[in-house]
C-alpha cells in the first residue's frame, strides 16, 4: 500500500521519541574518528512543512514538538534533538519546518560519513531527491522498498552503520518483515546498530513484535516505550510507540533514564502516560 504518508504525523510524540534516540546514537558513533553510514529503509520526504500541507490537518506537531521548542529546562540529550529542529527553522522563534529522520542523519553527518535512503512512495520519494540534491556522493536516495534493499548496502564498507526501520504498518506484513529483515541484516552484519520504531496500538502484533525481536539472537538490546494516553475503549488510534535498538551503545540506557520522565511530564495526555525500558546488556 502506498497510501501513508508521514506528513501528516510530522512532529507528533512517536517523532520526537525516534529522533531524539536518532541523535543520541549518532552522536555516540560520532565519538570515534571512523566514518559510518545511515541506512533508512522507509526515508519518507526527509522535510516537512508545519505551516501548509499535510501536517496541519491534524496538527499532531501541536502536541509533540511543539510542546518541546521553547522550553529551558530540557534535558542535555532533549536539548541535543531541539538543536537540530532549531537549526532546521534558521533561528526563526517560529516552528515552520521538522526534521525527518534523514534529516536528522545529515545534521550529524561528517566529511566521510555517508547516507543510503531508500523510499518507496514515488511523490516522497522525488521530494527526498529534491531535498538532497546539494548532498551530492554524502547521500544516496533510491526509490524502492528498503526491506528488499538491505542486500545492496549490508556490510557496508566502514563496517560502521545505523540502520533505521519504521515502516507505516498499514499492513500486518510490516511487522513481519521487520523481523525477518533484522534477522538477515544479523547475518549479513552482525556488529550493525539497528534502530525499529513501532507504533503502540490495541492489536495483538505490536505487543508481540519487540519479544520477536528479543529473540533474535543480538548480543545486546535496548527496548523503549513512551505511552501518552489511555487506549481509547473502542481500541482504534495510536496511544504511543515504541524504538528497538539491537546494538545499543552502553550509555543509551542511562541516557534515555534521563529523558523519558521529562516526556512523559510534558507529551503525556493523561494519566495513562507511562514509559517503558528494558535492556539486555552485552
Amino acid at each position: 500500500m502506498l497510501s501513508y504518508r508521514h506528513a501528516f504525523h510530522a512532529g507528533n510524540h512517536a517523532d520526537v521519541l525516534k529522533h531524539c534516540i536518532e541523535v543520541m546514537l549518532l552522536d555516540y558513533m560520532n565519538q570515534k574518528d571512523k566514518p559510518w553510514w545511515y541506512i533508512d529503509t522507509h526515508a519518507g520526504a526527509g522535510v516537512y512543512s508545519l505551516t501548509q500541507g499535510y501536517a496541519t490537518k491534524n496538527a499532531e506537531f501541536e502536541t509533540g514538538i511543539a510542546r518541546l521548542w521553547q522550553r529551558t529546562d530540557l534535558p542535555a540529550p532533549l536539548q541535543r534533538y531541539i538543536d537540530v529542529v532549531k537549526d532546521l527553522n534558521a533561528g526563526s522563534a517560529h516552528l515552520q519546518l521538522y526534521p525527518g529522520s534523514p534529516y536528522v542523519a545529515q545534521a550529524l553527518q561528517r566529511r566521510d560519513d555517508k547516507l543510503r535512503l531508500f523510499e518507496l512512495h514515488p511523490s516522497d520519494s522525488k521530494l527526498l531527491a529534491e531535498n538532497f540534491l546539494d548532498a551530492g556522493r554524502a547521500a544516496k536516495v533510491v526509490q524502492a522498498d528498503g526491506f528488499a534493499s538491505i542486500k545492496s548496502v549490508l556490510p557496508p564498507p566502514p563496517r560502521r552503520a545505523l540502520m533505521l526501520i519504521d515502516p507505516p504498518y498499514e499492513e500486518k506484513h510490516d511487522y513481519v518483515r521487520v523481523v525477518e529483515t533484522l534477522k538477515e541484516a544479523l547475518e549479513r552484519f552482525p556488529t550493525g546498530t539497528y534502530a525499529v520504531w513501532y507504533p503502540q496500538l490495541s492489536r495483538a502484533e505490536t505487543k508481540q513484535m519487540p519479544e520477536k525481536l528479543k529473540k533474535l539472537g543480538a548480543k545486546s538490546w535496548l527496548h523503549v516505550a513512551l505511552t501518552v494516553h489511555t487506549p481509547r475503549a473502542d481500541g482504534f488510534g495510536m496511544h504511543g510507540s515504541g524504538m528497538f535498538i539491537l546494538n545499543p551503545p552502553w550509555t543509551l540506557n542511562n541516557e534515555l533514564k534521563e529523558i523519558m520522565p521529562y516526556l512523559v511530564q510534558h507529551l503525556g495526555l493523561d494519566n495513562g502516560a507511562k514509559y517503558l525500558l528494558e535492556q539486555q546488556a552485552a
